[in-house]
């Protein structure tokens, strides 16, 4: 799945998958500036923590190539509005902050021309996604028994990443490997990304599924059904705590309950090391018109307010393991969140 990629570089501009029109429509749309780019990233065209921070990374390409043909060798200065835009786009997702801080550490050591260094170092950014994906597929799949049943929310897979996935990175191992007799994957209200990204990659990579209402996983674990959820992250705080889809909160107090093994997949970039506990995680809210209807489609009473925060927070107690490409953490605390680091 690694050949399908939610961000690409390619003829000379940056093209995303756009994610909105998936499954009915495979369409990838140019982008010529980071302006563009970040308006991409806000409206979901691109979406997952791991390819946001790819997407932006390729921003800064087109912001420099601006940037340079409009102020020559003062570029470093006319590009700051530009990085500025892309760092506001979504505000939880901290890979988008990580890249675009690689990158702006190159800056000072940049002469001339810096498109052809930074286009560089993103396509490196790009590539160690996906080398990174890969190995978290087979440091998570080795914790699974054989005839191990899964459960997974949103999409971490190739669409959320450079390519091959995080969670779904390690469904793709655990089921390569015969481990896994039975994927379930949450619908994922507002956006549906489980039931219209998530199953569409498994399905392309002849992976059964069964999709269910969010609602509807406390009965498949009360009847036994779940040996392990898998999901993945958009941050993770210095104390292990998970900042991901909303819902995933709910699925590890049920996995807890329920004796079910709760698993994190993210690379390390995920790692917040400056943010001490996900209290402090910023957790963004959008429009309440997503939770009122499905789409261009209005559902709900006239009238009807809606809240719809993006994400919540798992505390670390809650997690059995957390895998990254570093290595996994087994009931994460702050000092065996640190000593990946080491």
């Amino acid at each position: 799945m690694d050949k399908l990629q939610a961000a690409r570089w390619q003829d000379n501009h940056l093209q995303l998958l756009d994610q909105r029109l998936l499954p009915q429509q495979h369409t990838y749309i140019d982008l010529e500036t980071a302006t563009d780019t970040a308006r991409a990233i806000t409206d979901m065209v691109v979406r997952g923590a791991p390819a946001i921070g790819v997407t932006a990374a390729y921003g800064v390409v087109l912001a420099a190539r601006s940037a340079y043909a409009e102020a020559g060798d003062n570029w470093r200065e006319q590009i700051q509005a530009e990085m500025k835009i892309l760092a506001a786009a979504r505000p939880t997702a901290i890979n988008l902050h990580w890249a675009l801080v690689r990158l702006e550490g190159l800056f000072a050591d940049l002469s001339g021309n810096p498109e052809a260094k930074l286009l560089e170092e993103a396509k490196a950014i790009h590539a160690e996604d996906i080398a990174a994906n890969q190995t978290m597929g087979n440091l998570g799949a080795a914790f699974f028994a054989d005839n191990t049943r899964v459960l997974t929310h949103c999409n971490a897979g190739a669409l959320a990443t450079g390519g091959y996935g995080t969670a779904l990175g390690v469904i793709r191992s655990g089921h390569a490997q015969a481990k896994i007799t039975q994927v379930y994957a949450d619908e994922t209200r507002p956006w549906l990304q489980g039931a219209r990204l998530t199953a569409w990659e498994l399905l392309y990579d002849n992976i059964p599924v069964t999709l269910l209402a969010d609602s509807a996983a406390a009965t498949l674990m009360q009847q036994g059904k779940i040996d392990w959820i898998v999901v993945g992250s958009d941050r993770i705080a210095a104390n292990g705590d998970v900042a991901n889809k909303i819902g995933t909160y709910s699925l590890a107090v049920l996995a807890k309950h329920h004796g079910v093994k709760f698993m994190v997949v993210a690379p390390l970039s995920t790692v917040d090391y400056d943010t001490p506990e996900g209290a402090q995680i910023p957790i963004e809210t959008r429009p309440e018109s997503e939770v009122l209807g499905v789409f261009e489609q209005h559902i709900a009473a006239e009238g009807a307010s809606a809240w719809n925060p993006v994400f919540d927070v798992t505390p670390a107690e809650l997690v059995d393991v957390i895998v990254t490409e570093k290595g996994v953490v087994e009931n994460p605390t702050r000092e065996k969140m640190a000593a990946l680091l080491d």
